[in-house]
């Protein structure tokens, strides 16, 4: 085989190699981390309050994953009075999970068996004495 045959194959190679890599680039989601992610941008000194009033707590809550079973306990000498706990998936947006913290109780088990394994931010949100509080946490399912 003679060089210019070389050079032909190569470069023919090279657009394929291109193209193939345009190909699965152009299949890739980019989709942003929240639908919602610049009004969630305008409230954000909001969320700062929320995580002083958690760094100001004696005890903070405390989340464990056991067997595809997520405990939570809210460790609090007062009652929470309403609040959300988000298993949100950062890979994949179908798999995030919002529950409610039912009002009054201090341990919470959310069953997660329907997760596919992998890394999930926990997103612990509650009011308690009129204030809000924000916990964030990385479990491994």
């Amino acid at each position: 085989m003679s060089i210019a045959k070389w050079i032909i194959t190569s470069f023919i190679l090279f657009a394929v190699f291109i193209a193939t890599l345009v190909a699965v680039c152009m299949r890739q989601d980019i989709s942003l981390v929240s639908d919602t992610y610049y009004q969630e941008e305008l409230q954000f000194q909001q969320q700062i309050s929320r995580e002083e009033n958690t760094a100001q707590l004696d005890r903070r809550p405390t989340v464990e994953v056991s067997e595809k079973i997520l405990t939570l306990a809210l460790n609090q000498p007062t009652t929470v009075t309403a609040g959300t706990l988000n298993i949100f998936c950062p890979s994949n947006a179908h798999m995030d999970r919002l529950f409610r913290i039912e009002a009054g109780s201090t341990t919470q088990s959310f069953n997660l068996a329907e997760l596919r394994s992998g890394m999930y931010r926990v997103k612990l949100r509650w009011t308690m004495n009129g204030k809000e509080f924000y916990q964030e946490e990385v479990i491994n399912l």
